[in-house]
């Protein structure tokens, strides 16, 4: 597969990814199994729509459950004690000023296994992410985005 990219993650997403994989890899694999057998009660496999279905949920599973460990195995956790306000960085909120509407909006940047857009978690790999990468408070950033090119004035950076 060639080289894999590191996995940015805060230590809430890297527990969260854990818990999943912990409960995809017991319980819901012995659902499936269970599922699996009492399908074969069924008999003739030909035509067993239920067996079918259960070996796909099995397959999706175990593709998830792979997913989940290539994903620890590559995380990197975001050190929050690293985490500066200077300019801005993987684990910063930022407040900016959308120049041509006159709108101040909030983004968290996150690695782009955290990407809750109803949060405003972007991902630093998104156009808007990219842009404020690395930009110091009071500085004027360019995203390139569907609609255009957006301006935001930084004006804030927490953690």
């Amino acid at each position: 597969m060639g080289t894999e990219k590191e996995v940015l993650l805060t230590q809430e997403g890297y527990d969260n990814i854990e818990k999943e994989l912990e409960y995809l890899s017991t319980e819901k694999r012995a659902e499936i199994a269970e599922r699996i057998k009492i399908a074969l009660g069924f008999g003739d496999l030909s035509e067993n729509s239920e067996y079918d279905e259960a070996k796909n949920a099995q397959a999706a599973n175990e593709s998830k459950i792979a997913e989940l460990e290539n994903k620890l195995r590559y995380a990197k956790i975001i050190d929050e004690s690293e985490i500066d306000t200077k300019t801005v960085q993987v684990g910063n909120t930022v407040r900016v000023l959308d120049i041509e509407f006159n709108e101040e909006e909030s983004y968290t940047i996150v690695g782009s296994t955290e990407v809750d857009l109803s949060q405003n978690k972007i991902s630093n790999e998104s156009p808007i992410g990219l842009a404020l990468l690395g930009a110091k408070k009071g500085q004027i950033v360019e995203a390139q985005a569907p609609a255009g090119i957006i301006k935001y004035k930084i004006l804030s950076i927490t953690k």
